[in-house]
């Protein structure tokens, strides 16, 4: 599949702006405060109504060191006790939440993140499992998509023993970089042995999927450096790998501004990195999924691009997305049919609110009849880097080039460009504007005019 992505310098630069992942549509941007646990509760009942299927996302936010790149909703802290009261919120929380759920409601998903879950112990992860276990529907091992994410640092043999028997079949590791100067620049000292330690524990202990997360652009990576990282990274043989563009901004994220920006790598060097990345992953048969993942072509995720049936919600691309999504925890988003829900981001504010008995919800919206149509066009271009916009045309009963008319202008010059092919049926994505895929979606954000981009990455 050498062919999948092509190399494009001046497109690469010339389209190569700040956007949104679209994880969702509308993003969490756009996200309110007139949204709150009723509407949570009313979307919770349609479900039930309708005997959707479910995924469950648990967010564990503590992590026991500060990683200074990191952008994730996180409490630092040394006091393991702190999770018991957490864990306490989370169990009423997850109680107020299930009473709403109806028995039928099979849970094919689950996903813990954070933070990093195996900062609790044992007996905490033991005690969460069961809580799910007693409250939700989960199926039995192996017949659903459980996963967790692992500090290799925070994990052993036990450990992972212990995962897999309370249920987890997927793991996804962080790492970033190999090389011990760029790992002290971003405070996150993490050997190559420790690393290859748990992958070899998952294999040995039948975990049927392990990821593995790098970033590239962080202080101190020459080209040379990372290529090194990504060569031992693919001779453990991840079934699925993410390669992330790091997005310096210290103005948003206050422990980014531990790192020397002197320190971090020429815009030159970052795209050399990619290059350069992008060659031996392919070389070594993984596929560009998109959006930075790759997958070895029997993952399910590879799967499912080929087919068709490949959907992107907040837990990234997935086989799962026709479950109904609940989040739990602090700052965890839900997307129940058409209302998207977050909770308070605030760890106090989560705990105080659930010590009263009441949901955390925050902030979110209900999708309209526009976002419902816009949500589709750039799940399918992400997913598929093809849309028939005949067929959805017809799915939704517009005209779609007239419905588009804004955006076809600017359609018109990336197809001159060579982004894309435009034609009277499809949109397609060509290998020299896969790694642009975000750059074609935004064509079709309503709402992207009408705020500043300062806040997202990077295209490449």
């Amino acid at each position: 599949m050498l062919d999948v992505i092509h190399w494009d310098i001046d497109l690469i630069r010339r389209y190569d702006q700040a956007g949104p992942r679209y994880t969702s549509y509308p993003t969490a941007v756009q996200f309110n405060g007139n949204i709150g646990s009723f509407d949570l509760l009313h979307a919770l009942r349609d479900s039930r109504k309708a005997n959707r299927p479910l995924s469950l996302y648990v967010h564990i936010p503590f992590c026991a060191n500060i990683c200074y790149y990191c952008a994730c909703n996180k409490v630092i802290t040394k006091d393991r006790s702190r999770a018991q009261i957490y864990l306490d919120r989370l169990e009423r929380e997850i109680e107020l939440v299930a009473a709403h759920v109806g028995p039928g409601q099979l849970v094919e998903q689950l996903h813990f993140g954070g933070g990093t879950p195996t900062f609790l112990n044992h007996d905490e992860l033991r005690r969460v499992m069961s809580l799910l276990r007693r409250h939700f529907n989960l199926l039995e091992d192996g017949a659903g998509d459980y996963s967790i994410e692992i500090d290799p640092r925070e994990a052993d043999w036990p450990t992972m023993g212990l995962l897999r028997e309370l249920g987890f079949n997927r793991v996804s590791l962080g790492v970033q970089d190999l090389d011990p100067q760029v790992q002290r620049a971003i405070n996150r000292m993490q050997s190559l042995e420790e690393t290859q330690a748990i992958v070899e524990a998952a294999r040995t202990l039948q975990f049927k999927s392990v990821n593995i997360d790098l970033i590239y652009g962080l202080p101190l990576q020459t080209p040379d450096r990372f290529a090194s990282t990504v060569e031992a990274i693919i001779k453990l043989q991840p079934d699925r790998l993410s390669l992330f563009n790091y997005a310096h901004l210290p103005e948003r994220f206050m422990p980014q501004r531990r790192i020397n920006t002197h320190d971090l790598p020429t815009p030159s060097d970052k795209l050399h990195m990619l290059k350069h990345s992008i060659e031996q992953l392919t070389e070594a048969g993984y596929r560009y999924i998109g959006m930075d993942h790759f997958a070895l072509p029997d993952d399910e995720l590879a799967v499912a691009q080929e087919d068709g049936t490949l959907q992107r919600n907040f837990q990234g691309y997935t086989t799962h997305g026709h479950c109904d999504l609940i989040g739990l925890g602090v700052s965890a988003i839900s997307q129940i049919g058409d209302l998207y829900c977050q909770n308070s981001s605030d760890l106090n504010t989560y705990q105080q609110q659930l010590e009263h008995d009441q949901l955390a919800t925050q902030r979110g919206l209900h999708c309209n009849d526009d976002d419902r149509i816009r949500r589709d066009v750039i799940r399918r271009l992400i997913c598929d880097f093809e849309l028939d916009h005949t067929q959805l045309g017809r799915r939704h009963g517009i005209d779609f080039q007239t419905y588009f008319q804004d955006a076809w202008p600017l359609l018109v010059q990336m197809s001159d460009d060579g982004l894309i092919t435009l034609d009277e049926q499809l949109i397609s994505v060509l290998p020299a504007g896969r790694l642009l895929v975000r750059v074609v979606c935004m064509a079709f954000d309503h709402y992207l005019p009408q705020q500043t981009t300062q806040r997202y990455s990077r295209v490449i």
